[in-house]
This record gives structure tokens, C-alpha cells and sequence, in this order.
């Protein structure tokens, strides 16, 4: 069975937790943020537990899309959504505010969820379409949420407050 991996990073951001949440929680907007996701349909006006998603994704001359699932929408706390390809579980993406001072620390984690059944061809699938297999992925990952996290930052500081 192949291992589980998890990671995560941080940064203190002058922004309230709400301003924070609402920019992450449009996920319309996800494709300002990610160095990966290109984009983003979502049939609803809002993201809360049960929507479901399609991310378009793209890294060099790899392309392909996942669906989503959103999970956990907690307004100013946490937003949480998990996402599959052709119905095989792939990963859970989490961000957490939590208020620090006169900002906020903003937490972006990535969780590898292929395991059990299926999660040979869950890999198989990531380095056929996305050019990664789990081990570099990590690389990928932690380098895109050091890059999301600080164009999260950069927008905040033009955002309206909450």
C-alpha cells in the first residue's frame, strides 16, 4: 500500500480572518491564486459544504481536470474540499485562518488521499496527466502553496474588509 503523505505551510498575513475566508472560499477565483488550477466551474452562487466542483488544471504541458467536493466551509475558520479524478480519490486541500496579532496566519495543507483500492491507478493517473508521481508531488505541492499563500497575501492587502 502506497504511503500517505501530508504538508503543510504558513504565513502571518495583515488581513482579517473573514477577508481571508472569502477570498479562498471563491473558488471561481482559485486560479489567481494556484500556479497549478487554471481555472474553475462551479454551478452555484457559493461554496459551502456539498458543493461540487471542476478544477482545469495545467503544470508545463500537462493538463487535466479534477472535481471536487467541498467539505468544510466555515466562515473566517476553515475551508476544506477534497478532490478525485474519474472517481478516484486524489487529495484534501484544507486552509485555515486563525487570527495572530493584528493579522492573520493563514494555513494551506495538501493530504495525499490515494490509499487503498485504486490508489495504483490514482498514481498511475498523476504521472500520465499531471507529469508527477507521489514523491515529487510533494516538491510540487509545497513549492504551489508557498506561491498561493503569498498571492493570497498580496491580494488581501487590496481587499475590501469583511
Amino acid at each position: 500500500m502506497p504511503r500517505q503523505f501530508e504538508i503543510e505551510e504558513s504565513i502571518l498575513v495583515d488581513a482579517a480572518p473573514q477577508t481571508l475566508y472569502r477570498l479562498v472560499a471563491d473558488l471561481r477565483a482559485m486560479g489567481r491564486w494556484s500556479p497549478e488550477c487554471r481555472r474553475v466551474w462551479l454551478a452555484g452562487p457559493a461554496a459551502r459544504p456539498g458543493t461540487r466542483f471542476v478544477g482545469f488544471n495545467r503544470r508545463g504541458l500537462f493538463v487535466w481536470f479534477t472535481t471536487g467536493r467541498v467539505t468544510v466551509a466555515a466562515p473566517g475558520a476553515e475551508f476544506t474540499f477534497d478532490v478525485d479524478v474519474l472517481g478516484l480519490p486524489i487529495a484534501r486541500w484544507r486552509y485555515r485562518f486563525e487570527p495572530e496579532g493584528a493579522g492573520t496566519r493563514v494555513t494551506e495543507s495538501w493530504q495525499d488521499l490515494r490509499t487503498g483500492r485504486g490508489a495504483r491507478a490514482a498514481e498511475l493517473l498523476g504521472l500520465v496527466f499531471a507529469g508527477t508521481g507521489p514523491a515529487r508531488r510533494i516538491e510540487v505541492n509545497r513549492a504551489g502553496i508557498r506561491t498561493t499563500l503569498a498571492r493570497l497575501a498580496t491580494a488581501a492587502a487590496g481587499a475590501p474588509a469583511a
